[in-house]
């Protein structure tokens, strides 16, 4: 991911750590199902307006080491719907709905719940909270981002201080999305250049095993049911990718996303009212199908792993503007045949793929009797 050059950049390259509107919830929750409330935690996959927008007057190149990102402005938000004919930037990484959102719909919400920052001080929506931080990790990775762990402790504070209720945790749903931002040389940790096989499998326990620690965390808080994405295919993202003009993907960043999902799933093992979303799968049968042939879903984009918004330059991004204005990027016909919009983010069209592939068997967990 390339949030600006100040903020996270999702890449793998295994050698140095893999180095390589405001849109609300506000509907009346379904009836149908016990899951009425969604708590999301972690980052871009699931940001939906916690990270603020320009000052007035700012060019991103002024906004280097500040709290600013690119996802307020055109052509992100840009899906044109039921918006109407005005595109509408809403913080979230992509031109429409993002993960959380799908989810959400599954659950019986119109959108994912509002975005902390955005939510007045001292109160929750009906339909729960986002605390996702674009560019977020377990380890500090960008100041504007807090880590997972302090995610969960501004959701601690309110659970404590009563503004999130014990009623509506009973009926309230956790996801937890941590995509790859630990995975940079940029990452706050000791000994972030790695020299051997063995110091990464110890880099990446430590990164999975703090994923599970906020987990057991959120049960603990009173959340009945959580649900975590293991890591998708880095490899074939469209920063990885571009070296091979969008034809290959890089084996040595999906190689580091697999000991990712092992140490992940090991340690998550038969953890009661928890289940491990799999984005790995979902992904790679949509954009590297090579083995198996096209599957349907994959039959719906055009070039799988390309983006439909690229920089004009190398090192730019997506949105990018000159001092006057210009366009600094070139921006696909149709998202829709698309399944990334950006370098390192799905398009709306490529989450609601995923997720419809991954419907099924999160409805089957969701529907299990919880477990005390």
């Amino acid at each position: 991911m390339k949030l600006l050059p100040a903020a996270a950049v999702c890449c793998l390259a295994l050698v140095f750590l893999f180095d390589a509107a405001l849109v609300e919830a506000r509907s009346t929750p379904s009836a149908q199902g016990q899951w009425s409330s969604m708590f999301v935690f972690g980052d871009d996959f699931a940001d939906n307006g916690n990270l603020p927008k320009l000052k007035r007057g700012q060019t991103p190149s002024e906004s280097i080491g500040e709290d600013t990102t690119r996802q307020w402005s055109y052509p992100y938000g840009s899906y044109l719907s039921s918006r109407g004919p005005t595109p509408v930037p809403t913080g979230r990484f992509s031109n429409y709905h993002i993960q959380s959102d799908f989810i959400a719909r599954i659950l019986g919400l119109t959108e994912a719940p509002p975005a902390y920052v955005l939510t007045p001080d001292q109160s929750c929506d009906p339909s729960g909270m986002t605390f996702a931080f674009g560019g977020a990790g377990v380890h500090t990775v960008s100041k504007s981002a807090p880590t997972l762990a302090a995610q969960v402790n501004m959701f601690a504070s309110l659970v404590n201080d009563g503004v999130i209720s014990k009623d509506q945790l009973r009926r309230s749903v956790a996801l937890v999305t941590i995509s790859g931002n630990d995975y940079l040389s940029g990452a706050d940790v000791e000994d972030a250049h790695l020299s051997s096989f063995s110091d990464m499998n110890t880099y990446i326990a430590g990164v999975t095993s703090e994923i599970v620690k906020n987990v057991e965390r959120l049960q603990k808080l009173g959340l009945r049911k959580v649900i975590v994405n293991n890591l998708h295919p880095m490899g074939c993202t469209p920063l990885q990718s571009s070296p091979s003009n969008y034809t290959t993907c890089d084996l040595l960043g999906n190689y580091g996303a697999a000991l990712h999902n092992n140490n992940l799933e090991r340690l998550m093992g038969r953890k009661n009212n928890a289940h491990i979303i799999d984005l790995y799968t979902a992904f790679t049968d949509i954009v590297n199908h090579a083995p198996r042939g096209l599957s349907d879903d994959a039959k719906k984009f055009n070039r799988n792993l390309a983006p439909c918004c690229v920089s004009a330059y190398d090192n730019g991004y997506c949105g990018q503007r000159s001092p006057s204005g210009e366009r600094l990027f070139e921006l696909c016909e149709n998202p829709d045949r698309y399944f990334y919009w950006d370098e390192m983010h799905p398009t709306n069209a490529g989450w609601k793929a995923v997720m419809n592939a991954l419907e099924e068997p999160l409805k089957e967990f969701l529907d299990r009797d919880y477990v005390p």
